[in-house]
């Protein structure tokens, strides 16, 4: 395949588009879905919820008749602004329902282009208070638990975000939820800026100028939320202001799902169906616990190569058939990154976080907004979604550089050829490698790592994996020297190079292809050999 670089595409690493850049016309990254959640979170504490009854002046005792009374009002308002517009308020008796589909068609059939689609709405489960008695103190008391109550879908051709949807909880502590779409929201900007595009679903299959609407997808995430959203609440859920002044408090934005999307964008639909099955076999079985740990953002240890022992999460990958196509899917403790192949032309790799902890963002302390700067816990607040974006369009990179040796027109023998052969380097000859072997294949397994990868490494970071740790005295020396000749041999094969100015190691675009290769090949089994040579 050729190896050219793709000249529209912005925001992705080389390492693909130098192997597959003669076939993709453009790339694409920024949000997919994400789901913003407004809430008083003071209200989510029990003994501030029964300050806020005392504020009211209403017993506990009394409590459902407060909540009854503002659902009602909840209620009269999403039916007041249905009939102002004009639109349906249809009741759908199970969540179960595609309201999005359905939104979609009655915008459809009556040529919705801007406003109020419909509002549904719909009994489903939620958090809320009920009054709780104790036997002990033969007092009453306010409990957050599990229980269901009627939900308001409010479906809009939105201005600036297009298809979109609200969704307002009609009882204590009145969560708002709003769903948007980050493609849908471009096709809104692209409109305004004169940008040509052919748009299927939530994907782009082509676009007149990538440049410019990558730029655009920039914008986004510098976005002021809370300027925005303000008119969005007092639209759909207009009596925000009576419940939240008790306690003289707004409603607090944070993210409780974002997904971010990287789009290759193929001109052919023939190239990219012959490529995809290709990665997703080699995702689902090359690629390790550490691997996915590491596209994830999270660190394995250079001495050991290992998950580290103390690691309580979850690992898990899965293919998944669709009838739209195959999914590959990695999961970390909740979060995970996905590969699609969207309407023929569009491989997408997704990454979904929804447990922000796992990752880390420079920052001050809340405690301390004037203080020092440092390493700190991923907020799900939306002052954090810049951050948020950046560690996962890092994710989405670490995994197509992964991806990008994975396959070619050229066969594996040879590939390897070369470095299988003795060569000649200032006049010095060096051996030919031999990767089935225990010694070598261990030292080429090593260099295949994610951190080496990634990151590179030094002499001491081969030796401590290469050698047990614990040395005898006098051996330090001879294994450094021994190390030290196996990077020359390296280097003399090209797999590697080192950083000038530095005792440090990297991994050349040619080695990647070179090792990907190999190890694919050594943890393929007889049976899948035995099918490829059919």
């Amino acid at each position: 395949m050729q190896k050219t670089t793709s000249p529209t595409t912005p925001g992705v690493w080389p390492a693909f588009l130098n192997k597959f850049g003669a076939f993709i016309q453009g790339t694409l990254c920024g949000w997919d879905r994400l789901r913003l959640r407004g809430t008083l979170r003071h209200l989510f504490q029990p003994t501030v919820m029964e300050a806020y009854l005392n504020a009211c002046r209403v017993l506990i005792k009394d409590f459902g008749q407060l909540a009854e009374s503002l659902t009602l009002k909840v209620k009269a308002a999403a039916y007041a602004t249905a009939e102002k517009l004009g639109r349906p308020l249809l009741y759908l008796p199970s969540s179960q329902t595609d309201q999005g589909e359905l939104a979609e068609k009655i915008a459809q059939r009556e040529g919705i282009k801007d406003g109020l689609i419909a509002i549904f709405s719909c009994v489903e489960p939620c958090l809320s208070y009920v009054v709780r008695g104790n036997r002990q103190t033969k007092e009453i008391h306010l409990e957050l638990t599990q229980r269901k109550c009627l939900h308001f879908y409010h479906y809009y051709q939105h201005a600036q975000f297009g298809l979109m949807h609200v969704r307002v909880q009609s009882w204590f502590p009145f969560t708002v939820d709003i769903s948007l779409n980050g493609r849908h929201w471009l096709a809104r900007q692209m409109d305004q800026a004169g940008i040509a595009y052919r748009q299927r679903g939530n994907c782009f299959v082509w676009i007149s100028d990538w440049g410019q609407a990558q730029a655009l997808m920039d914008q986004q995430i510098q976005t002021d939320w809370s300027r925005v959203l303000g008119p969005i609440l007092d639209q759909t859920h207009p009596l925000h202001r009576e419940i939240a002044r008790p306690i003289a408090q707004e409603y607090y934005w944070t993210a409780s799902s974002t997904e971010y999307a990287t789009d290759v964008v193929f001109q052919q639909a023939a190239d990219l169906a012959k490529l995809y099955p290709c990665l997703v076999h080699h995702g689902i079985s090359s690629f390790s616990c550490r691997d996915v740990m590491r596209f994830l953002g999270r660190r394995v240890p250079e001495k050991t190569g290992k998950v580290h022992a103390k690691f309580q999460g979850e690992i898990i990958s899965d293919v998944k058939e669709r009838p739209e196509g195959i999914r590959l899917k990695h999961s970390l403790n909740g979060n995970s990154l996905k590969l699609y192949d969207k309407e023929g032309r569009v491989l997408r790799t997704e990454t979904t976080i929804d447990h922000t902890l796992e990752f880390r963002v420079y920052r001050t302390s809340e405690r301390d907004p004037e203080g020092k700067l440092g390493w700190r816990p991923l907020r799900r607040g939306v002052a954090d979604l810049p951050r948020r974006a950046s560690v996962s369009q890092a994710a989405n990179n670490r995994y197509l550089t992964a991806l990008a040796a994975v396959t070619g027109t050229t066969p594996l023998s040879q590939l390897v050829n070369r470095v299988c052969t003795a060569v000649t380097r200032e006049g010095l000859r060096y051996r030919g490698l031999r990767p089935w072997s225990e010694q070598d294949g261990r030292l080429l397994e090593i260099l295949s790592q994610g951190e080496a990868m990634i990151n590179g490494f030094r002499n001491r970071d081969l030796r401590s994996q290469l050698y047990p740790r614990h040395q005898l005295v006098g051996q330090q020396t001879k294994r450094a020297a021994a190390v030290t000749r196996k990077l020359r041999l390296l280097r003399a094969h090209g797999l590697i190079r080192k950083v000038s100015g530095t005792h440090r190691y990297v991994v050349t675009e040619n080695g990647r292809i070179i090792l990907t290769a190999l190890m694919a090949a050594r943890k393929a089994d007889v049976n899948q050999l035995t099918k490829m040579a059919a």
